[in-house]
């Protein structure tokens, strides 16, 4: 399974997708770069010998059913898989052309696609604080710590 394989590809303008869409668009798109993110971390698991070939087949398979889920639902809501990729300016795409990418190789533009993949790769943690409140009282407080690695901690 290479990156040419994928269907997605980048678009500059928005969406065309039906007015009776509503959020499909959006909620594909997260399914679709998720998709892609699974597949780069079944890639760089099966390149480091780290799968059983039974892995890898059941791990193919079931990225090819979401894959078909996908452009099956972007039929029902008349939506062009390709416009399931976001361009967000100067930040670049939000995932790769088709054959754009492949896990561990570096790229002249890199996506949002490429950089999760990486800190999952890698590892990374996210510290913060939220505070919440109405009229000038805080109301809700949040400490979060969050890990993000494809790796066992």
């Amino acid at each position: 399974m290479t990156s040419s394989d994928l269907p997605i590809q980048a678009i500059s303008h928005p969406p065309k997708a039906s007015k009776d869409a509503g959020l499909a668009p959006l909620l594909l798109t997260v399914i679709e770069l998720v998709r892609q993110l699974m597949e780069a971390q079944v890639i760089r698991r099966m390149e480091a010998e780290e799968l059983t070939d039974e892995d890898l087949e059941r791990a193919s398979e079931s990225l090819r059913k979401l894959e078909e889920q996908v452009v099956k639902l972007c039929e029902v809501f008349e939506i062009d898989p390709a416009d399931l990729n976001i361009d967000l300016g100067e930040v670049g795409s939000l995932l790769p052309k088709a054959g754009g990418y492949y896990p561990g190789e570096t790229s002249a533009s890199p996506t949002i696609l490429e950089l999760l993949d990486r800190l999952l790769n890698t590892g990374v943690v996210l510290q913060g604080e939220v505070d919440l409140g109405l009229a000038d009282i805080d109301l809700i407080h949040a400490k979060l710590q969050l890990v993000l690695t494809s790796k066992p901690i």
